[in-house]
């Protein structure tokens, strides 16, 4: 199975993201992720689309941008015109998801959806055929550094048979906890795409330690 690595630029040092960023292209890194928060959908605030366009002058690795805000759809055309190659939102954060859905798609973007801790997955099969990417969160969002939730390896497991089962084509990605001692437990369960944060940026070679992460996936669980 694929394994992509998107190191999240939220654990990155932005005083050195050129730097950084070339150091996460050395290891191998797919993506680059970004984490949009709002203050009112999660309890921690970020950045947004002028991150994202500094992003896009620095590196062509497509950006994975990942919105915990109330109202996505109100950021789809700003952040489609700053570069961005994946917009992922939550469905309680908005009404019409589906709606949004396409709209992602419409702009040029693949369309994520993000499943909280606690959030059923059941919802994908109401927009089977409208979803790119979907992300399984293995930590309550809003904060970088959490330990992966033990119950997510499950989840991760069911969130794949149902993708099977209904023939969803998507990435399946995680986010949270993710090192090279958890990797292989959620890559065995079913996941391609990984976010991590401190797991590269918070280590003194970010390159090997991508190239760490994608050896630890080869361990058996």
């Amino acid at each position: 199975m694929t394994v992509r690595i998107a190191p999240s630029v939220l654990n990155a040092d932005l005083g050195r993201l050129r730097e950084q960023i070339a150091e996460a292209e050395a290891g191998g890194a797919e993506w680059i992720h970004v984490d949009v928060m709002d203050g009112h959908f999660v309890p921690n605030l970020s950045y947004g689309a002028p991150v994202l366009r500094a992003l896009r002058r620095i590196t062509d690795l497509p950006l994975d941008v990942h919105l915990m805000v109330e109202r996505p759809e109100q950021y789809i055309e700003e952040f489609a015109a700053a570069g961005a190659a994946h917009f992922t939102f939550h469905p309680e954060a908005t009404t019409h998801v589906q709606r949004h859905l396409a709209a992602v798609r419409e702009r040029g973007m693949r369309a994520g959806l993000a499943l909280n801790p606690a959030t059923p997955p059941n919802i994908l099969l109401e927009v089977a055929g409208d979803v790119d990417l979907v992300l399984v969160m293995t930590v309550n969002p809003g904060f970088g550094g959490q330990s992966y939730l033990p119950a997510a390896t499950a989840k991760i497991g069911r969130v794949r048979a149902m993708m099977t089962d209904w023939n969803i084509e998507a990435s399946l990605e995680v986010d949270g906890g993710i090192t090279t001692a958890t990797i292989a437990e959620a890559h065995a369960a079913g996941a391609d795409s990984f976010v991590v944060g401190t797991a590269v940026f918070g280590q003194s070679d970010p390159a090997e330690a991508i190239r760490a992460l994608k050896r630890a996936c080869l361990t058996r669980v």
